[in-house]
């Protein structure tokens, strides 16, 4: 999971019996602590915790075990991001061709959009419609989220060399 902050994603899947490595900014320990924790409250002292930033190689993220699936829950959050987000995964994807990554992304304004950046980085994006697993309601368990924010989710792959 990238950008995991409370990891509650990746400590989901990790219950359900998936292999997972939980990451979130190395400039944020804060964040790396917060993981750590969650693991740790949630009997998954194995869970590895690393440090990667967006946009940038390091050896945490060259040193990386191959991976199926990476999550990334409200991770396009600062426009500012979205290119070092998609750089990062990108850079997942060439090194896992068959691997998806699975995200959400709150519409918070018409200005901000990923479409760009996807086709620069030759990938493509698969939209879920919210309403194929009932997360369309103004209200979830019991919860005013998502209330009337736009929430979409999306299966970014790598496209292939015929843009599909």
């Amino acid at each position: 999971q990238i950008g995991a902050g409370v990891s509650l994603p990746g400590v989901v899947a990790a219950k359900c019996g998936a292999e997972v490595t939980l990451s979130d900014s190395e400039e944020l320990p804060q964040c790396l602590r917060n993981c750590r924790r969650s693991c740790l409250m949630n009997d998954l002292p194995h869970v590895p915790v690393i440090g990667l930033t967006w946009g940038r190689v390091s050896p945490e993220l060259l040193s990386l075990a191959p991976v199926d699936l990476i999550l990334g829950s409200d991770v396009f959050f600062d426009p500012e991001d979205f290119e070092d987000i998609l750089t990062t995964v990108y850079f997942l994807l060439e090194k896992n061709p068959h691997a998806q990554f699975w995200t959400t992304y709150q519409v918070r304004s018409a200005d901000w959009s990923i479409e760009a950046l996807l086709c620069k980085w030759k990938l493509k994006n698969i939209h879920v419609p919210l309403h194929s697993f009932s997360a369309d309601k103004e209200h979830l368990a019991g919860s005013p989220l998502p209330g009337r924010h736009t929430i979409e989710m999306m299966i970014i792959s790598l496209a292939r060399s015929d843009g599909t």
